[in-house]
C-alpha cells in the first residue's frame, strides 16, 4: 500500500505509459533542449498534480511513464504537457517573442497505455530506448 497516493477520498496508483513524437518526426530533440525540456516537462507535470516516474527525450520520440491522479484526464495532461512545451520552444529556442499559441511542435495524437503489473517491463523499455536507438542508429550508417 506504501506505494499509493492519497486524495481527501480516494487512494490510488494510476501510472500511464505514454509516447508522443515531434511533428514529421524530425530529430530536433537535441542539444539544450534536451536538457531544459526535461525540466520543463516535470515543471508542467507538478502543476497538474503528476509525476514522471520515468522518461527519456530522444532523437524522434518521448516515452514516458506518468502519474496521474484520477481527478484529471490523460487527455489533458498530455494536452497539457504538449501544449505548454511548445510554447516554451517557441519562446525560448526559435526566439519568438509572443506567446504563440498555435505554435506546433509536437505531432496532433499520442500513444498511451495504463501500467499494472507490468510495470518493471515497462520500466526496463523506456530505459532501454535509448541504447537501442543509438544501435539502430549506428546500423543505418553502415547500410547507407
Amino acid at each position: 500500500m506504501s506505494n499509493n497516493n492519497h486524495l481527501n477520498h480516494s487512494t490510488w496508483d494510476c501510472k500511464y505509459h505514454v509516447v508522443f513524437t515531434p511533428k514529421y518526426r524530425k530529430k530536433s530533440i537535441l542539444g539544450l533542449i534536451r536538457q531544459d525540456l526535461g525540466d520543463v516537462f516535470h515543471r508542467l507535470s507538478r502543476q497538474k498534480e503528476c509525476i514522471i516516474e520515468d522518461g527519456h527525450l530522444l532523437l524522434d520520440h518521448v516515452p514516458m511513464m506518468i502519474s496521474i491522479p484520477p481527478k484529471h484526464s490523460v487527455s489533458s495532461v498530455i494536452g497539457f504537457l504538449k501544449g505548454k512545451s511548445s510554447i516554451w520552444i517557441a519562446q525560448n529556442i526559435a526566439n519568438k517573442q509572443k506567446n504563440f499559441v498555435g505554435y506546433k511542435f509536437w505531432s496532433r495524437g499520442y500513444f498511451v497505455s495504463t501500467i499494472g503489473v507490468d510495470e518493471d517491463i515497462i520500466r526496463r523499455y523506456i530505459q532501454d530506448q535509448e541504447s537501442a536507438d543509438r544501435r539502430l542508429d549506428q546500423l543505418n550508417l553502415f547500410n547507407r
